[in-house]
């Protein structure tokens, strides 16, 4: 059985989605495609093959998507994949639509709604339009939280077979359960994610500074890669003491390791990776209660949640957490670790795609 893979960048796949990739590669050709990147040698390790296949994932030029559609179509013309395996925006729409035409059997997995849809307008209408054509003979439909998966159902997007799932999951063992670390020399906040506007990226800058103006002993590191201009924003930050920005890291455990506390004040989210991933090393969380975010915390329990878009409630959030005494802390850190033993295990979004592959075959 060969299984294509169609991705729009090798960092997704190798930091959620390869220990699937590991396990498919036992049993079936496996082959990826997407545009290069340096995290492909850790996934073709496995056994599969890679199929470099370039487009720019931000873009809104028509003819390059149309571009897009005749490289999918083509790609899979020679390859003749028995099964396609779908994720994020682009791939899903284009892939789905080459997969409808040439009947080939394809899986979507909706990592999230993307900027587009999420800030309106004509994007969010033709997007909703493409995805409603994309995914019309789906053989599943994954959606990473249940409040994407109402908003695709009531619009009558997709009428095929649907599952929600636990987001990627996370590996326990890779993000395994790290002593708390002291408090003696201050606190540190941390936040993981690309560095761009609907991460929250401005509201947190804005907060920690004003609550590092008040004490000294708190900071933030920040580690992630710019998809938006914020290097003078970064940098005055930096000169006052409040972060400390790292830029992209391979080795992100270390870092949640040595934090106190992950702070994520995202807009949207399909299911954050790294609120999973904090949580599994032992760490409570600060995150917005949007879709995508409040499913992976409990309040007051394993983190605080607060408002997007609301530097105030993040402040109020940070502060709280800042209150608790070093006990609670380490308490809560526990209890998200076994929250994520129990509901966000990655073997459980594993075992969904078994199945759904399993019933192809068997078709």
């Amino acid at each position: 059985m060969r299984i294509l893979i169609l991705a729009n960048s090798d960092i997704g796949l190798a930091k959620f989605r390869s220990e699937l990739i590991e396990k498919l590669c036992r049993k079936h050709e496996v082959v990826i495609a997407l545009p290069y990147g340096q995290l492909i040698n850790s996934l073709t390790k496995f056994g599969c093959r890679f199929i470099p296949v370039e487009f720019n994932r931000r873009g809104k030029n028509p003819f390059a998507d149309l571009l897009q559609l005749k490289k999918y179509a083509r790609l899979i013309k020679e390859n003749k994949p028995d099964i396609v395996l779908l994720y994020t925006i682009k791939p899903n729409i284009y892939g789905g639509l080459v997969c409808q035409k040439l009947g080939t059997p394809y899986i979507v997995n909706i990592t999230g709604l993307g900027t587009a849809i999420e800030n309106g307008g004509f994007l969010r209408l033709l997007s909703f339009t493409l995805y409603k054509f994309a995914l019309r003979k789906a053989s599943c439909v994954f959606f990473q939280n249940k409040t994407n998966h109402d908003l695709f159902i009531n619009k009558g997007m997709v009428k095929t077979k649907t599952r929600v799932i636990p987001g990627s999951g996370v590996n326990l063992n890779t993000h395994s359960l790290e002593p708390y670390p002291s408090d003696e020399s201050g606190i540190r906040f941390l936040f993981v994610g690309r560095i761009m506007k609907d991460k929250g990226i401005d509201e947190l800058l804005a907060a920690i500074t004003r609550i590092h103006d008040e004490r000294k002993d708190v900071t933030a590191d920040i580690v992630g890669w710019s998809d938006e201009d914020y290097a003078e924003s970064l940098k005055k930050a930096e000169s006052l003491g409040a972060i400390r920005f790292h830029g992209l890291q391979t080795d992100v455990h270390t870092f949640y390791k040595n934090c106190h506390c992950l702070v994520l004040p995202s807009y949207h989210e399909g299911t954050s990776n790294v609120v999973l991933e904090a949580s599994s090393t032992g760490r409570p969380v600060i995150t917005t209660r949007v879709p995508g975010c409040r499913e992976t915390f409990e309040e007051g329990i394993t983190g605080i949640g607060c408002s997007a878009k609301d530097t105030d409630s993040l402040i109020e959030a940070m502060n709280k957490f800042l209150s608790l005494t070093q006990e609670q802390r380490i308490r809560m850190g526990l209890n998200a670790r076994a929250k994520m033993e129990k509901e966000f295990d990655r073997n459980i979004v594993i075992k969904a795609y078994e199945e759904e592959i399993d019933k192809i075959i068997k078709k």
